[in-house]
């Protein structure tokens, strides 16, 4: 993969929850925007995430009377792993790999500016140009198959 930056394709002004938000909030939430994780902000800053598992975990995607009084800060992680617009896309996946997470916040400084994911990961992977078919495969015929690119 040439070196392609978080910037270029991370989710721009990502949606976000509070520490207090209700469980079944960020769920409704997550299944409305179609997202499997939401930074958790607290007065600007970056303070957790909370993904679809934690949700599920929690018993919040059902009618749990309990789950309603709960809130978003009982189940988040923190410390997250973040990342830069400047962070190349290689590192990222690393990051994600070693850390086993499918998605990172990227901040500018302090500030929460997109998330990384695997599919947008993907997504760069196959917007790359497919490479000719080497002498040997077109000799016996073989046809390649195109990729689909982000552009269409």
């Amino acid at each position: 993969m040439e070196k392609r930056l978080v910037g270029d394709w991370m989710t721009h002004n990502p949606v976000i929850v509070l520490p207090s938000t209700p469980l079944p909030d960020a769920y409704a939430l997550m299944q409305e925007r179609r997202v499997r994780r939401l930074p958790v902000m607290d007065g600007g800053r970056l303070v957790g995430i909370v993904t679809l598992g934690d949700l599920r975990q929690a018993n919040a995607t059902t009618d749990n009377p309990e789950a309603a009084k709960m809130r978003v800060e009982l189940v988040m992680t923190e410390n997250v792993v973040t990342v830069t617009p400047q962070t190349p896309l290689r590192e990222a996946a690393k990051l994600m790999i070693k850390h086993k997470v499918s998605g990172l916040p990227v901040l500018d400084g302090s500030e929460l500016v997109g998330m990384i994911t695997e599919s947008d990961i993907f997504r760069a992977l196959m917007a790359e140009e497919e490479p000719e078919p080497a002498p040997a495969e077109a000799e016996r015929g073989e046809k390649q198959i195109p990729l689909l690119t982000a552009e269409g």
